[in-house]
């Protein structure tokens, strides 16, 4: 049996996804298809080094050392052909919270920050909670796939106003792994505007159908100069709950004002069981890994496969990367709030919602395949009952 088919119970473990969806939803019974956690577990090299650690008994202070570091450079240079150094990698305790902390240290409030939607909701909230203006550079659906509206991007980031940009690569939602050419575009804009790119690129390890991923800031020491990049263990091996990410910032005056307003909000360190998992995953996790991204592809292609024959008046975004997969529902006719009604009410499916993520994202759901095969079966049944 594929380890990848096995189901294993998550309820009762405070899970997100299986726990709290009824109290999130306000429905009982439904299938949670929506966070972006997976059903699988981590690597056995992962568990056995955490229970190690806990069988220790003494959880004292503890921060990342030089074994957690390196085991990022290496991971880095193996997957993604990417040099850097150990001093520039940063740790915390996610993506988001980086992501928050670099627009913190970076920009004033009243800045704009430059955003491109559909695009991961989080990087609406943090921007307006903390007082900067979100200018959208929005996304283009072009025969199945995202595109990048350039006469636009160069237009808004001209704007003085404009200081810093987040980017999403690979994108979420709609799973485009964005090209060496235009990543080189949009650093050549950025440095000719004098615009710090932030990189969400935890995505990154999940590439699918011989996709390849390149991280912005490796492509010259220029754009590396102007860019903090967001990795994390936690989408690649589902270690979400461990809360740790590696930031990695070449530049030692961006990365002194990210570590000066770090400390100003009291981070410290990551926690013990974050710092012994990111180091096991990236040293131990490469085989697991390969094993998942097969098994996804196979998710997906059973997606794609159900829904055109199933109900073809859908379109699926199809995927270069990550478990995540972009619906297209506006041929259906509906509202957003009928489309939820409908999934929640008749098929007993919770997706996320096309509006989440921004102009661009009306009429569009967003399913997570990241789970057994079973599981994604009995979604998509539910998915053409909501529909049907």
């Amino acid at each position: 049996m594929n380890p990848f088919d096995q189901t294993t119970d998550r309820s009762n473990t405070q899970s997100v996804k299986w726990d709290y969806t009824e109290e999130i939803f306000g429905i009982k019974d439904v299938l949670p298809m929506w966070v972006a956690d997976m059903d699988f577990k981590a690597p056995q090299e992962v568990v056995a080094a955490l229970a190690e650690r806990a069988a220790h008994g003494i959880f004292g202070y503890t921060s990342p050392g030089s074994g957690a570091k390196k085991s990022v450079q290496m991971w880095m240079k193996k997957r993604h052909n990417w040099d850097i150094t150990q001093e520039s990698i940063v740790f915390s305790s996610g993506v988001v919270t980086a992501l928050s902390m670099a627009i913190q240290s970076l920009t004033e409030p009243g800045d704009s920050v430059l955003i491109q939607s559909p695009v991961y909701h989080p990087f609406f909230d943090i921007t307006e909670k903390n007082n900067r203006t979100i200018v959208n550079n929005q996304l283009s659906l072009v025969r199945g796939h995202y595109e990048i509206d350039f006469a636009d991007l160069e237009e808004k980031l001209s704007d003085p106003d404009v200081k810093l940009m987040l980017l999403c690569s690979p994108h979420n939602p709609g799973g485009r792994v964005w090209s060496l050419d235009e990543l080189r575009k949009i650093g050549e804009l950025c440095a000719a505007h004098h615009v710090i790119v932030v990189s969400d690129e935890i995505h990154s390890d999940l590439m699918l159908f011989g996709h390849k991923h390149v991280p912005l800031a490796s492509i010259s020491k220029e754009l590396a100069n102007l860019s903090i990049t967001c990795m994390s263990p936690s989408k690649t091996f589902n270690l979400a709950g461990l809360q740790s990410s590696a930031i990695i910032i070449p530049n030692k005056d961006l990365r002194a004002k990210y570590e000066d307003f770090q400390k100003r909000q009291g981070f410290f360190t990551l926690n013990t069981f974050g710092i012994t998992a990111i180091e096991a995953a990236y040293t131990y996790g490469d085989p697991w890994l390969e094993e998942l991204k097969t098994y996804l592809e196979g998710n997906v292609k059973t997606v794609t496969s159900f829904i055109a024959q199933k109900l073809p008046e859908l379109k699926v975004i199809q995927p270069d990367s990550t478990y995540l997969v972009w619906i297209d529902c506006r041929s259906l006719s509906k509202t957003d709030a009928e489309l939820k009604e409908l999934l929640l009410e008749k098929g007993r499916l919770a997706l996320e919602e096309g509006t989440k993520y921004g102009h661009g994202g009306e009429g569009f759901v967003r399913m997570n395949i990241g789970c057994p095969r079973s599981v994604v079966i009995e979604g998509l049944k539910r998915l053409e009952k909501a529909f049907s």
